[in-house]
């Protein structure tokens, strides 16, 4: 399996101005694999050291920030003599050991010739509960579930992927059909790392739906394992709720559809808990297409999404046959699906920051909104090749913008107000709308 971080990885070790290293992302993205992957690849030695549930490691950093002990206890934990030049060292579920993560700032200062790089699961929430931070003493890298690029990759369709990245669309027509097929079953499988290799190994949806649901689970599990008692069952409320709320027409989040009466304020730091943890992402309302978008935005009107599409589908029980075959039961939802694809791909694929827009009177929407080499960008996604785009029209008339965007399973086409992107395309939203610039 290939995962595209590792170009950032392999940038991260050549820079003269490289700081010890966290890997942010959810349980089961796959850190641990891609620091290994990274180890292996493209250093002599690599210094493995999980801190979960290791009292020695503990005992190791509570004494001192005496580097040169640090680094002994290290080689002797890990079995490695490390050398600064030609061994990574790999701090695993670095939030449980906290005086580790403040180390790395030591390590900065003092001693940056070593290669350091670490994860944690929840070091969002772990940051939150007192430990010292090494603010400005760190690089950091976040890992999300496979794209659907990197999905092509793995199941072995690399010269696909690199027609796909081409953005030759001629070429990429005549393999349309191939590339809807792929699409549908990435709504099914996502790109959790261990449901992806079991689809590959095995060939078996129902497996893959199994281990999905194992991983849902899982993160239940963590709920009651890490955060307040006090706040597990709103966690839990708001977690379980989100496909709820994304299979309503409007899908703005509303407090009061997780119980009668709620309120916000009950919420938030639930909500805030659940992000921290990289499980959903907060996408709020900008009420205005000025620059910077982020000046905009109503904090209070905001559309939650799931870290991964394929546990989306899991979560709301959607089986193979009704998604790969297609079910006009199925058609109210195929819509949210697609939405959280798209949005999944927009994180996975790019550094943008996203928002969506309503106008004041709620009749109209913009799925997604986004800046692209200084252009507000309107994206509005369509989960079948119905190509009315009438939202899209009234935002355009108001606001002017240049580069318009409609996703849908159609093919690729510039209009003059607008281009149409292959849903399964939208990864290369930056380099399509910029040859559009």
């Amino acid at each position: 399996m290939y995962r595209e971080k590792i170009e950032e990885l392999k940038k991260w070790k050549q820079s003269p101005t490289r700081k010890p290293l966290i890997i942010r992302g959810a349980r089961q993205v796959g850190k641990t694999w891609l620091m290994k992957e990274f180890g292996k690849k493209y250093y002599d030695k690599c210094a493995y050291i999980n801190f979960d549930d290791n009292t020695r490691m503990n005992k190791l950093f509570e004494e001192d920030f005496d580097l040169d002990r640090i680094i002994q206890g290290l080689k002797i934990e890990s079995g490695v003599n490390i050398e600064a030049e030609n061994t990574l060292i790999i701090l695993d579920e670095i939030q449980e050991t906290p005086k580790a993560l403040k180390a790395l700032k030591y390590f900065c200062e003092n001693a940056r010739e070593y290669h350091i790089i670490s994860a944690g699961s929840l070091l969002g929430v772990a940051i939150h509960e007192g430990t010292s931070f090494p603010v400005g003493k760190v690089d950091f890298l976040d890992l999300k579930p496979l794209s659907f690029f990197e999905f092509l990759n793995a199941i072995g369709e690399k010269q696909l992927l690199e027609v796909l990245k081409s953005n030759d669309f001629d070429m990429i027509n005549v393999f349309n059909t191939k590339l809807k097929d792929y699409l549908k079953l990435y709504y099914y499988v996502g790109g959790m790392p261990e449901a992806v290799s079991s689809y590959i190994e095995y060939k078996d949806l129902s497996q893959v739906r199994v281990i999905q649901k194992r991983l849902l689970e899982a993160y239940e599990q963590d709920f009651s394992k890490h955060a307040p008692s006090s706040i597990v069952p709103r966690i839990r409320q708001l977690w379980n709720n989100v496909p709820t709320q994304l299979a309503k027409e409007n899908k703005k989040f509303i407090y009061g559809l997780i119980k009668k009466g709620a309120r916000a304020r009950e919420y938030e730091i639930a909500l805030s808990w659940l992000i921290d943890c990289g499980l959903v992402y907060q996408i709020n309302r900008v009420n205005n297409c000025k620059i910077p978008l982020s000046a905009y935005q109503d904090f209070s009107a905001f559309k939650l999404y799931l870290l991964d599409v394929g546990l989306l589908s899991a979560m709301a029980g959607v089986d193979s046959k009704t998604l790969l075959d297609g079910n006009e039961v199925f058609e109210e939802f195929k819509g949210s699906l697609t939405e959280q694809y798209v949005l999944c791909q927009l994180k996975e694929c790019t550094n943008l920051d996203i928002y969506y827009w309503t106008s004041d009177s709620g009749m109209a929407e913009i799925d997604f909104i986004t800046q692209i080499g200084g252009n507000n960008v309107p994206i509005e996604v369509k989960a079948s090749e119905n190509l009315q785009a009438k939202s899209l029209k009234t935002f355009v008339e108001k606001y002017k913008t240049k580069i318009n965007v409609r996703t849908s399973m159609s093919n690729y086409k510039k209009e003059d107000w607008l281009i149409n992107i292959p849903l399964y395309s939208i990864g290369n939203i930056e380099s399509i709308t910029n040859k559009n610039i």
